[in-house]
């Protein structure tokens, strides 16, 4: 199976013909979308002028989007990193690990609820402003675009959401990945990831149509 940086030089490569570019783009996605598939296709394609179901689509725009998936890669791989840094040395000191810490990988670390409602800017900057706020004290909103209006999906919902995921991101046991899961924010649409909350602000999202 090829890996990401196998499929960014496919994307890449002059001598592959526009579909394979294309093509090669969204198997990236398999690799790393921070959104949820769907949400980052789509991000990707608003953002550099691609046509979702485009085969034909422009080599340059294809490439432009990559890098912006590139750059959001490397922050992330950066914050995990360090994460995996500073469990060495709590391990060490005999800490344990928390229940909500990310076990590992790129895919729906910051989910869109709605694939169609997704944060301004780049992909970069926004897992930038997620990893400031996981290296800060949790806060009370959201920690992409600061919107303090949280709801909590409906029960409901959030089980046949569940349901979905037979196993979380980048190998991760659906239930440790539906743990990193919060209220979904009134602004951006992101699904807020519980770490970047304080215990306050959890209980006290609205329950929006969880009647």
């Amino acid at each position: 199976m090829a890996g990401f940086r196998s499929l960014a030089h496919q994307v890449r490569d002059t001598h592959n013909d526009r579909a394979l570019r294309r093509h090669s783009l969204r198997r990236c996605l398999e690799r790393f979308a921070p959104y949820g598939h769907r949400a980052t296709w789509w991000h990707l394609c608003d953002r550099h002028g691609i046509g979702p179901e485009d085969r034909a689509a422009d080599p340059s725009r294809l490439v432009a989007a990559l890098e912006e998936l590139e750059d959001a890669r490397a922050v992330w791989q950066e914050y995990e990193r360090q994460f995996a840094e500073r469990r060495r040395r709590e391990k060490h000191d005999g800490l344990r690990r928390p229940d909500w810490a990310w076990g590992g990988g790129g895919e729906a670390v910051v989910r869109c609820a709605d694939p169609g409602v997704r944060p301004q800017g780049t992909l970069g900057e926004v897992l930038r402003r997620l990893v400031e706020a996981l290296e800060s004290e949790p806060g009370t909103g959201c920690p992409v675009c600061g919107t303090r209006e949280l709801h909590w999906p409906a029960p409901a919902a959030a089980a046949r959401a569940a349901a979905g995921r037979p196993g979380g991101p980048g190998g991760v046991p659906a239930g440790a990945a539906w743990a990193w899961d919060g209220p979904v924010c009134a602004g951006c649409g992101i699904v807020v990831p519980r770490p970047a909350l304080a215990d306050p602000a959890l209980p006290g999202a609205d329950l929006a149509g969880a009647a």
